[in-house]
């Protein structure tokens, strides 16, 4: 018996001694891999420390890799804050203001990542002495104004901005939309008038907020802008279309897409044509001037219920010496003539931003001559932009050509006069 109870004793040693034995082939228990610290995110800005004679329209520059900028403080050289808001795309910080000339200033950048780490990084600079020449900037958009459907956001300027500074002029053009309906801003030729417009028209009832923050910027040829300008103004509750045919010699005028009248016209003579295109009330006058002594054919008359399309001096406005040729023969100087009755209608009913078309006469609308944003295709229109056009508002590519659909349309080609403006022809 004793025998046999050794014998169990033993067996049940064996039992339990192979687990440990298996559990010894697996190099004991596994330990987890620790995981890494959290670090701080990357971040570099400009400008440079110890920068000296930087235009007053600077900006700090951020770049950061793992993380996003949580603060940015500037000071000046008396420990006054400046204020400012980051840009959209995350590339830097504007000053709500142009700073001021032969100043030091001080920024202080602080980036945060999702671990909570953060990095900061300081940088001084100093900016140049008063320049000597300023480049005069006009904004088209006021504010407490309210525009019709089609009006562009226009910059112009007393003299031509070179190609080299259109990029750094435009990245300083800032357009809000509510309801938010994006835009490209894009370049007349001649560098003297820069627009922006979204794909279609606005909305009615979108609010606008401009702001070309130009004060300080280079233009080019050792000049910098003059000024910054806002505007806050508001899209009209209605959209207002005037169509001219001169085969017809009538103005047809619809609101919400219905005709609600339609006016008899007289436009310009064969020896001074009025222009066909899209164009845009630009300004109204009750009563004006048009005085075009030194041309081949001067007059001074006065004109009631004037309202200008091109800088060249094309008006739509009263005129009663011509009722009789209105609605069958052109006899202006390249103005849409129109009765007083109908004319008083009219400056009661549109508003600065309608679209005018005026189409089937002798000559084309020089691109340039007025807001002619909307005298090309937005294809064409994008192309005048000095910085790459967003994703979302590139052209589609075209479609092959095909007997289904032939290709695209050629474009218009037009010249691009200056924007000088003058008073009408009659």
């Amino acid at each position: 018996m004793i025998l046999r109870r050794r014998a169990v004793l033993l067996l049940m040693m064996l039992m339990t001694a192979v687990p440990l034995v298996l559990a010894g082939c697996t190099g004991g228990p596994i330990k987890r891999a620790s995981r890494p610290a959290p670090v701080p995110p990357k971040l570099a800005i400009t400008p440079a420390p110890e920068s000296r004679n930087l235009p007053t329209s600077v900006e700090i520059g951020t770049t950061v890799s793992d993380g996003k900028i949580s603060e940015v403080v500037l000071t000046d050289d008396k420990g006054v804050r400046v204020d400012g808001a980051m840009r959209s795309d995350g590339s830097g910080w504007m000053p709500s203001r142009a700073l001021a000339n032969r100043r030091t200033y001080t920024a202080q950048v602080t980036a945060k990542n999702d671990s909570g780490k953060t990095v900061t990084q300081r940088t001084t600079f100093t900016t140049m002495d008063k320049p000597a020449r300023r480049t005069v900037t006009n904004l088209n958009v006021q504010d407490k104004r309210t525009y019709g459907v089609a009006m562009p956001v226009t910059v112009s300027f007393d003299s031509e901005i070179p190609k080299d500074a259109r990029a750094g002029v435009q990245r300083r053009l800032l357009v809000s939309t509510d309801p938010p309906q994006p835009g490209v801003w894009a370049w007349e030729a001649n560098g003297r008038q820069v627009s922006y417009r979204p794909p279609d028209f606005w909305q009615p009832g979108t609010r606008l907020n401009v702001r070309a923050a130009l004060d300080g910027v280079p233009m080019g040829k050792g000049s910098f802008g003059d000024t910054d300008r806002t505007g806050s103004a508001r899209i009209g509750d209605h959209r207002l279309f005037l169509e001219i045919d001169n085969r017809t010699k009538q103005m047809s005028v619809f609101k919400d897409d219905k005709l609600i009248r339609k006016i008899p016209v007289s436009l310009g003579k064969s020896s001074t044509p009025t222009s066909s295109g899209k164009m845009v009330i630009m300004e109204k006058h009750e009563s004006t001037i048009f005085d075009t002594t030194g041309s081949p054919d001067p007059y001074v008359v006065q004109v009631e219920d004037a309202q200008r399309l091109t800088w060249g001096g094309e008006f739509i406005h009263a005129a009663p010496w011509s009722v009789g040729d209105q609605g069958s023969r052109n006899v202006s100087h390249g103005c849409t003539n129109v009765s007083n009755a109908n004319a008083d209608w009219l400056m009661e009913t549109t508003r600065i931003g309608d679209l005018v078309t005026i189409k089937g006469t002798e000559v084309k609308l020089d691109q340039g001559n007025g807001w002619t944003a909307w005298n090309v295709s937005w294809d064409e229109f994008v192309k005048g932009s000095a910085l790459p056009v967003p994703a979302d508002l590139k052209p589609a590519p075209p479609a092959p050509a095909g007997p289904a659909n032939g290709g695209p349309p050629a474009a218009d080609k037009a010249s691009t006069p200056t924007p000088t403006p003058s008073n009408g022809g009659r």
